[in-house]
């Protein structure tokens, strides 16, 4: 039997949901793996809309949930649901709906507060030392509820290459450990069974960041 991996969505969309390619090559990755994904979302209103072409909110209200349905082609189910005794191992892609949806990162940096099912979850895995597996801007969840972790965001001195790179210092104010790495690199924390990559934190060609998102995989599956 393969791996029964739970693969939690922020929505639909980089700018206000889950980020598409990453949610994808997460479940490719998963797939290739020989592992089961079982996807998950929180029933909740999103932060807001934004417009994917003009980079700007609208009036629009939509549901994070319904919104994820769209990436897991409706086999979906609410976050509330989610039993850890049945499951293996844990991913979140990023996307800034994690810094909107499943946190206020996006407006309230380190002293963001995080979705209660989310949390509980992180929790629940992390106290079953199951596998986390987060890329692009999720690790800041880590970073958040488990003091003294290790992560990586990528690199920590912005640049053209790595614009979030701030993101690694608000980091560190919480007490974890940043590593820097390549985007297709991953940082395994052994104490706390997280494995993390930066994806779309770093301004590179999609094949590089489709296999760091990969190699993630790979290893949350490996460690599962």
């Amino acid at each position: 039997m393969g791996k029964r991996v739970a693969v939690v969505l922020a929505g639909c969309g980089v700018y206000d949901g889950s980020e598409i390619h990453e949610a994808s090559a997460v479940l490719v990755h998963l797939s290739r793996e020989g592992a089961q994904a079982e996807v998950f979302a929180p029933n909740i209103s999103q932060m807001h809309v934004v417009d994917h072409m003009k980079g700007q909110p609208t009036p629009e209200q939509r549901n994070v949930l319904v919104e994820s349905a769209r990436i897991a082609r409706g086999n979906i189910k609410d976050l509330a649901q989610l039993d850890v005794k049945g499951l293996d191992a844990l991913i979140i892609p990023g996307g800034f709906g994690v810094a909107k949806n499943l946190s206020t990162w996006a407006t309230q940096g380190k002293n963001c507060s995080i979705c209660r099912e989310v949390e509980d979850v992180l929790r629940a895995f992390h106290a079953a030392q199951k596998p986390i597996g987060l890329c692009c801007i999720s690790p800041v969840l880590a970073a958040k509820l488990f003091p003294g972790c290790e992560v990586t965001v990528g690199h920590d001195t912005e640049c053209e290459k790595w614009p979030y790179a701030k993101t690694a210092e608000s980091m560190r104010e919480l007490g974890c450990k940043h590593v820097n790495s390549h985007v297709t690199e991953i940082h395994v924390d052994p104490r706390n069974r997280l494995v993390t990559t930066s994806a779309f934190m770093c301004n590179a060609p999609l094949h590089e960041i489709h296999d760091g998102v990969g190699n993630m995989v790979k290893e949350v599956v490996r460690l599962a």
